[in-house]
């Protein structure tokens, strides 16, 4: 598999659900909990932060 389908597929994950995505990526740290309270609020900033977290640290 290529780095770019691995990437559009962690994309995917991460709009359909967030918290999977940033814990597969950054494992069980701080920034995953931080995910899973933002999806709690709302889809959207748990969308927008999973985002961020997956497209900012390759």
């Amino acid at each position: 598999m290529s780095e770019g389908s691995r990437q559009v597929g962690m994309i995917i994950l991460c709009i359909i659900i967030p918290p999977l995505a940033v814990f597969i990526r950054r494992g069980c740290a701080v920034v995953f909990w931080v995910n899973i309270i933002l999806w709690i609020l709302g889809w959207i900033p748990g969308v927008i932060h999973a985002l961020w977290v997956i497209l900012k640290h390759n």
